[in-house]
């Protein structure tokens, strides 16, 4: 049997295990004096308070590595291939600290998805359509679809970005200033914009026309969003209505990748066409 580990940047909720067919690895941040796992000891509700209210920044952290290694042990010794699907080593240590951990195992396989959030989702899927197959057959399939992988998000205010690391101040001076959004992708693994907008609208206008440009309908499109979905409700009323119906899921994303991100942020996932 394959037994498929996902790390919780995937945005995949504690009760949708059995619906993938998966285990989640809960990463861990910190929030003033506590110490949380990621989708496990806090609400995103209590999370969204601490972060806008009490105006805590969390510092992320690697996961429990030993409950891991004890949780993979435990099917391999049985048998089982192990996947394990991690987001974009470009973002964390994650990637490189699970596959040092199971380097000498090789029942384990270890991808370094280089996305996050809905990303991993998809490649979630890709993995439940051959699970009849052989363990190399589906790390071939997940390897070629990962850079069809498109990310494209707008965040309603830069302030989180700053704080994350993930924009430079002149970068947050010069949209601030400017009423400039930024719509971020993930090129090589690495936050990035793809272009920037004057207004919020134009800025979804773009995402819009994007992913009635690029989107391979015959994969599903995650529509996500942070705290809020008034904006990512924008979105899809601008985006062309015959999109709508591949629009699986709308994923409220979990804190240790909100908090880059900020509320109400929202954006598409989606896999691009062969060329």
């Amino acid at each position: 049997m394959i037994r498929v580990f996902v790390d919780s940047g995937s945005s995949i909720k504690q009760e949708e295990k059995e619906k993938y067919g998966i285990e989640i690895i809960p990463l861990r941040y910190l929030m003033g004096e506590n110490e949380y796992e990621d989708s496990i000891d806090q609400t995103i509700d209590d999370f969204y308070k601490m972060l806008i209210d009490e105006k805590l920044f969390p510092k992320t952290s690697l996961p429990y590595l030993e409950k891991l290694e004890k949780d993979v042990n435990k099917y391999t010794s049985d048998g089982d291939d192990v996947i394990i699907l991690i987001l974009s080593s470009k973002l964390s240590s994650t990637y490189d600290s699970i596959k040092l951990l199971f380097e000498k195992n090789n029942k384990v396989r270890v991808i370094d998805t280089l996305t996050a959030v809905g990303g991993e989702r998809l490649l979630i899927e890709e993995i439940n359509k051959y699970r009849d197959q052989s363990v190399d057959f589906i790390v071939e399939k997940v390897k070629a679809l990962i850079p069809r992988i498109k990310i494209l998000a707008i965040p309603e205010t830069l302030n989180y970005l700053l704080k994350g690391g993930r924009l430079s101040m002149k970068e947050w001076l010069i949209g601030a200033s400017l009423h400039i959004k930024p719509v971020i992708t993930f090129a090589d693994g690495y936050v990035k914009s793809e272009t920037k907008k004057i207004g919020l609208k134009n800025s979804m206008k773009y995402i819009a026309s994007e992913v009635e440009r690029l989107a391979d309908t015959s994969y599903p499109i995650i529509a996500s969003y942070t705290y809020n979905d008034k904006n990512l409700r924008t979105l899809i009323s601008m985006t062309d209505s015959s999109f709508h119906k591949y629009m699986s899921d709308f994923d409220n994303i979990d804190p240790v990748i909100a908090c880059h991100w900020g509320p109400n942020a929202c954006g598409y996932i989606f896999i691009i066409k062969k060329e």
